[in-house]
């Protein structure tokens, strides 16, 4: 019989650490496909002014950047969890969910004045 790894001793903090990296994930390809929906749009709507292919590019930019960056600030999370379960020495991040609110709320405006200013 193999011998217990430290991390069997907090299964349940590293399952519940797996599920949070999971919403990450969720959250970057919900921000990256907002800026994908509305290039999409853009181009099969068939009238659109050189404006608004502009806006619609930036918004497919902006979104995708923020996605990446949701992306990468969730893996580095999911480490840091991981390793500091094991050392007992969790702390929750409060930095990383005021960057993510950032975006969120940047993607969100930047949708708000697409549709203000095309629709």
């Amino acid at each position: 019989m193999a011998e217990p790894t430290i991390d069997s001793s907090y299964i349940q903090q590293h399952l519940a650490n797996e599920r949070t990296f999971l919403a990450w994930v969720r959250s970057a390809l919900a921000m990256k496909g907002i800026g994908f929906l509305i290039f999409g749009i853009e181009l099969t709507a068939g009238v659109s002014s050189p404006m608004s292919r502009n806006l619609a590019t930036m918004l497919s930019v902006i979104s995708f950047v923020a996605g990446m960056t949701v992306l990468i600030l969730g893996t580095w999370l999911f480490f840091k969890n991981k390793r500091t379960i094991n050392e007992q020495q969790f702390k929750s991040s409060s930095w990383i969910v005021i960057i993510t609110s950032t975006l969120v709320g940047v993607v969100m405006l930047s949708l708000l004045l697409y549709v203000l200013l095309i629709g």
